[in-house]
């Protein structure tokens, strides 16, 4: 794998705010977090497709729909990521690694719960369901995408290079 980033994304990622993450001068990292996003992308559709027909379709509370997406996103994500970001992750246990993969995002489940249902109030006041809804679940998987990368990268997939 080539570890050489185009000029323009290692001048992006030297901004002072930037790079606090820690990534510029770790391209091969850079480049896991890139994978690990996309897989979260991915995610992200699963999640609120599966939010909106469990919410709109099915008449769940948002608490009970958030939920039921998020889960099946993780268990999406937890799939793609030892597939595909962290391929050397398959020579270690399932097992505990989906436990610890679960345990983190059960973590980022109370985040984005947190965020979604402190969002989604002030939002329903300018918009109607589902955007109000979709907008605050948006804004929580943004910051839940931070948390989940780099305690995972801490804990699950501690001393892969």
């Amino acid at each position: 794998m080539s570890t050489e980033l185009p000029q323009f994304l290692d001048t992006l990622l030297r901004l002072p705010g930037i790079n606090r993450l820690g990534l510029a001068d770790r391209p091969r990292e850079l480049i896991r977090f890139l994978k690990f996003a996309t897989v979260g992308a991915i995610g992200m559709v699963v999640d609120l497709t599966v939010l909106t027909v469990a919410r709109e379709w099915l008449g769940m509370s948002l608490s009970l729909a958030v939920f039921l997406g998020f889960t099946v996103a993780v268990i999406s994500n937890f799939t793609w990521n030892r597939l595909w970001t962290f391929p050397e992750s398959r020579e270690r246990p399932i097992g505990p690694q989906l436990v610890q993969f679960f345990i983190i995002n059960a973590i980022g489940l109370g985040i984005n719960e947190v965020v979604v249902l402190g969002l989604h109030p002030m939002f329903s006041r300018f918009l109607p369901d589902p955007p109000a809804y979709m907008a605050a679940k948006v804004i929580a998987i943004g910051i839940v995408l931070f948390w989940n990368y780099f305690v995972n990268r801490k804990w699950t997939y501690k001393g892969i290079s």
